[in-house]
């Protein structure tokens, strides 16, 4: 990995980086059995390791679902995803799918981390896992890191970036990725809906009535589908990781204001977590982005469980984000609403799936113990979408 992804220019502002902390508890790795691998497995992929270098290891700590993992090993710096402990939901958490993706993207387009290795043998740490690139820079989650200069012009330019790469990525050549068969565009759209109301209805702990409605109206009104790309499925601030430049006085002007085409000059250096990743119809994915946009205007509860500053001042709104979309892919915006309903109701039902682990025992992290509000209010927020559409 090129020095210059690392670490900031000589005499650079420096701003807060993206940083692990100490393994959580219940969720440590076997670090002998892990190493063993690593040893074997790393020099495929061109990286040695010296026979008395240690591995240490720490936790990234803001994840929802798979856990990802710093691994320090001789002179590599390295990150590991696998699935969170208590999953019973195999699909959603799928490392060899995420590695397939990452594996045929690297190669094509900047913004794919490389990955290193797949290892689908449970009796290493216990359960699939798959190692890749640590790519350095911030990312934005529900509070900008202390320290963060984001002002109303790097909040514009931030958010144009963001609704920039995603019609970067449904643009790639999934063909040319070798990614024709990663999915079955053909009817995506009743499957995408159908599939998320069966997973609320095999998760259900508590009764969310405007959830429910959602639902029933959602799989009533599935529109015609508009094009086959590459889709993410989870594409939003906290699954970016920015260039710090972004962050100093010389780089707060907007795409307008520079003229820098931000499909060659984006300040996104990785796109992460990949898990999801399919062949599919790319107003769903802007869909999922709007459902996760919060914005000033929103009920109090809502931004409350903002994933990223979306509703600072100077950011898009989520209408300014869809049009900005539209312009650079000739999308058609009719059917707007519906896809961010259908995006809210989906996070509703992945917060769902997160409680019913919790209160299942299969997990101990203190944060999700609060999360069937969200569940109802994310309910709430894609019955009113529906509403307003």
């Amino acid at each position: 990995m090129p020095a210059s992804r690392d670490e900031p220019a000589p005499g650079a502002v420096r701003v807060p980086l993206d940083t692990p902390a100490a393994v959580r508890r219940g969720e440590e790795l076997d670090l002998a059995a892990l190493a063993r691998h690593l040893r074997q497995h790393l020099p495929a992929a061109g990286l040695q390791v010296a026979d008395d270098a240690e591995l240490a290891v720490e936790q990234f700590p803001s994840g929802w679902s798979n856990l990802t993992y710093l691994l320090r090993f001789g002179p590599h710096e390295l990150v590991l995803r696998r699935p969170p402990f208590g999953n019973r939901v195999a699909s959603a958490h799928d490392m060899a799918r995420e590695h397939r993706v990452l594996a045929a993207l690297a190669p094509l387009w900047p913004r794919a981390p490389r990955p290193y290795l797949l290892c689908q043998d449970e009796a290493v740490i216990g359960a699939p896992f798959f190692v890749m690139q640590r790519v350095r820079g911030v990312i934005l989650r529900r509070d900008a890191p202390a320290g963060l200069d984001l002002s109303a012009e790097r909040a514009r330019r931030l958010s144009e970036s963001l609704v920039d790469g995603l019609a970067e990525l449904h643009a790639l050549d999934w063909r040319a990725a070798g990614l024709a068969g990663l999915g079955r565009p053909e009817g995506y759209a009743r499957r995408q809906v159908e599939g998320w109301v069966e997973r609320y209805r095999r998760a259900r702990t508590d009764p969310h009535p405007d959830l429910e409605s959602a639902a029933h109206r959602l799989a009533d009104a599935v529109p015609a589908e508009t094009a086959t790309a590459l889709v993410h499925n989870d594409y939003k601030y906290d699954n970016l990781v920015l260039d710090p430049e972004i962050f100093t006085s010389e780089a707060s002007e907007s795409a307008e204001e520079t003229g820098v085409d931000d499909r060659g000059g984006s300040p996104i250096r990785a796109v992460l977590d990949w898990e999801m990743a399919t062949l599919g119809d790319p107003m769903f994915d802007l869909g999922t982005t709007l459902g996760y946009w919060v914005e000033a205007a929103d009920p109090p509860a809502l931004r409350g469980f903002a994933l990223g500053p979306t509703a600072v001042a100077g950011s898009l709104s989520r209408r300014q984000l869809a049009e900005r979309y539209a312009a650079r892919t000739g999308a058609d915006l009719g059917d707007l609403a519906y896809y961010h309903a259908f995006g809210l109701f989906k996070i509703a039902v992945i917060v769902q799936q997160i409680y019913a682990r919790w209160r299942a025992g299969q997990t101990r992290d203190p944060r999700f113990a609060g999360l069937d509000r969200a569940v109802g209010m994310f309910g709430s927020a894609a019955a009113a979408a529906l509403d307003a559409g």
